[in-house]
């Protein structure tokens, strides 16, 4: 009897001890699963990390303060290097003021494209744009600044007209622009012409800013001059037209220029900087 009960003792331990191999067995992952997990793991080290993809404005994209660069900021506390001359000036195909050998008509080649577009456009619109004034030497500069200082004193002249060497049409990214019978040439009032109405509008689908905005001479140093365009293209264009800013504004570098400047238009001027 008592071997009896030794026996099936014996055999129920061995067939606990069988399941539970069993259910080991089949709960431990095959040489195939581990190989397989071993070499997911080994790919996800050797893949560089993901970086969430960047969205917004991207304000490295160009250099504000190589020359030639079409975000390159220019006043009076970042003047132009000594005899600067660009280039790749050209003469675009559009309506000029002055004839195409006139220095003043020329214009950076980058920018030329964008220039051609814009009066195209408007005369699609039924606007006739005429190119007043693109490059301007230093020394052609110097000429202009000189003579109104005589005529209104460096003070007022200093509001309406940049130091040589420190002119935006110097970098032959400025363009002045203007109206076939000539109303209100470089003058405020351009802005109620249909010309300076138009490219208020619309020149920053075009890659045009107006550069010396009203109500901002203590920032820029300059007057309102709705008809001094600046080339920094579409995108900045775009940014700066719809937050209302400078280029001083938005990259940070504002320049501190005394209040007294900025206490009245000077609305007849017939100038500019």
């Amino acid at each position: 009897m008592k071997k009896r009960i030794i026996v099936i003792t014996a055999v129920a331990l061995l067939i606990v001890v069988a399941l539970f191999v069993l259910a080991e067995r089949a709960n431990a992952p095959t040489r195939d699963a581990i190989d397989e997990t071993e070499q997911a793991s080994s790919e996800r080290a050797e893949q560089p990390e993901q970086q969430p993809e960047e969205l917004g404005f991207d304000v490295n994209k160009h250099s504000i303060d190589e020359p030639g660069s079409p975000w390159w900021i220019v006043n009076r506390e970042r003047p132009l290097p000594d005899g600067y001359v660009p280039p790749d000036l050209t003469v675009p195909s559009v309506r000029l003021r002055l004839d195409s050998s006139a220095e003043q008509m020329q214009f950076s080649q980058q920018a030329t494209p964008a220039v051609e577009a814009m009066f195209a456009a408007a005369q699609d619109d039924g606007i006739e744009l005429v190119f007043g004034s693109g490059y301007r030497s230093e020394s052609l500069q110097r000429q202009f600044y000189e003579s109104y200082v005589e005529r209104d004193g460096q003070e007022a002249a200093d509001r309406y007209s940049a130091r040589p060497g420190t002119s935006e049409h110097q970098t032959g990214l400025a363009v002045d622009v203007t109206s076939p019978s000539l109303t209100c040439h470089l003058e405020i009032c351009f802005e109620d012409t249909p010309q300076g109405e138009w490219v208020a509008e619309n020149a920053h689908e075009y890659g045009f800013i107006i550069r010396y905005l009203d109500d901002k001479e203590h920032i820029t140093g300059f007057q309102y001059e709705p008809w001094h365009l600046r080339y920094v293209g579409e995108e900045l264009a775009t940014e700066l037209y719809e937050s209302n800013q400078t280029m001083e504004e938005f990259f940070d570098v504002v320049a501190y220029y005394p209040p007294v400047l900025a206490v009245a238009r000077l609305g007849g001027c017939a100038c500019c900087c």
